[in-house]
């Protein structure tokens, strides 16, 4: 019984390596490519801004350290020419399958955009938006322990601050 439960773990830390590795690969292709503007934050990053002293209020810099902490990197590409090319590249790629869509648009006008996460227990290990038009592709990678109702805090925290502008600013 041991050695399946062995077994079967490293299939699936394979399975879960494998798919890293194909975003890696994307990303790796087109990092030196001047046809991209690429930006990789790595896990340190976000180790320095939650040991920061964030001049927000404290509602804000908490909800913000709190989302943070857990981050292990964000990767982003995006190229301004070949836009369905590269989505279509990108699909092929990346296994889609091990993610779950989030949301997905298609428009008349040939855009596709494409939020998919991946699903750890209660808290999500991946973000990924892909985006292609005509003239434009976006691969945005989120990766780390993403906890949604701590998203949810930051965006409440923002929400209330617009709130407040509302009020203060009443009509003539």
């Amino acid at each position: 019984m041991k050695a399946i439960t062995f077994f079967f773990a490293m299939f699936l830390a394979t399975v879960a390596s494998a798919q890293s590795d194909a975003i890696s690969k994307y990303f790796q292709k087109y990092v030196d490519d001047e046809r991209f503007t690429v930006v990789y934050v790595s896990g340190k990053m976000f180790d320095m801004v939650n040991k920061m002293e964030l001049e927000l209020d404290d509602e804000k810099a908490e909800a913000i350290k709190e989302v943070v902490q857990d981050l292990r990197g964000i990767r982003i590409l995006v190229s301004e020419e070949n836009g369905q090319q590269f989505y279509q590249e990108a699909l092929k790629t990346i296994d889609t399958k091990e993610y779950e869509p989030m949301m997905t648009v298609r428009s008349n006008e040939n855009e596709n955009v494409q939020f998919l996460v991946k699903e750890n227990g209660d808290n999500l290990s991946e973000l990924l938006l892909l985006v292609g038009s005509e003239d434009e592709f976006v691969l945005i990678s989120f990766i780390g322990n993403i906890n949604l109702e701590k998203v949810g805090q930051l965006t409440k925290a923002y929400e209330d601050e617009g709130k407040v502008e509302k009020h203060d600013n009443p009509r003539p």
